[in-house]
């Protein structure tokens, strides 16, 4: 079992006004699964996300990652867990300006334990992957939006992590470069990555393999894709 959730909640206080946003979730995600959390915004999906990817802490209830109660973490603890073992793909990108596409890819490197790792060809190799093999020197300002959210897939996989988490992907992009994304994505879980993609599309929720659907901080619905969608595969993708 990747990640056990039990009644977890999720409280924000300001000024002694509490808002409750998670209303007790309880589910669990197994090693190579395609989950899509879906909901409208405001369901709660992205403060989940934020929880399950280490960014947040849950106020109520557990969360199990591999085996491990990561809830009394201290912050130190859950930067590590969030370095080695998460990659995260943003609707934004989040990628540095004027820095080049290999630089940003190799980014992560600088937080690994991994201190004996060759970053410039670990990172060429992810961007291979992605297509991207040409676009190395290219700054991030130079590239297409498409091509800026394959350098942020290719960033996600550079730790080889446990889970990517992709948090609404293709909402910045035009359809082709957003089906280019799902593509990637529905094949790098082919290859045996755990995917957890948060959307507020149906479309796009449908190119996974199970759907957790949310509203209003609860769990509504969760079930298998029966009529998946397949991102036509491009040639990009070796």
């Amino acid at each position: 079992m990747l990640i056990e959730a039990k009644d977890l909640k999720k409280d924000y206080i300001n000024e002694e006004v509490v808002t409750k946003v998670l209303h007790g979730l309880s589910f669990t995600i197994e090693e190579g699964e395609f989950v899509s959390i879906m909901g409208p915004s405001g369901s709660g999906k992205s403060t989940l996300m934020h929880i399950l990817g280490f960014l947040d802490r849950a106020t109520g209830g557990t969360y199990e990652f591999s085996g491990r109660n990561v809830t009394s973490l201290n912050d130190d603890e859950l930067a590590s867990l969030r370095n080695e073992k998460v990659g995260f793909i943003f609707q934004s990108f989040n990628l540095l300006p004027r820095t080049s596409v290999l630089e940003n890819v190799k980014l992560p490197l600088l937080y690994s334990h991994h201190k004996n790792i060759d970053a410039s060809k670990q990172a060429k190799e992810v961007l291979e992957q992605v297509g991207l093999g040409h676009r190395l020197h290219y700054f991030t300002n130079q590239i297409s939006g498409g091509e800026k959210q394959r350098v942020a897939i290719a960033r996600a996989l550079i730790n080889n992590p446990a889970v990517i988490f992709a948090d609404e992907p293709t909402g910045n992009l035009d359809s082709k470069s957003g089906i280019q994304v799902m593509s990637i994505l529905q094949k790098l879980n082919n290859d045996g990555h755990t995917i957890i993609l948060v959307t507020h599309e149906t479309y796009t929720s449908e190119h996974a393999k199970r759907i957790i659907m949310m509203k209003d901080g609860v769990i509504v619905d969760d079930y298998p894709v029966r009529n998946r969608r397949f991102a036509k595969e491009d040639s990009i993708l070796k």
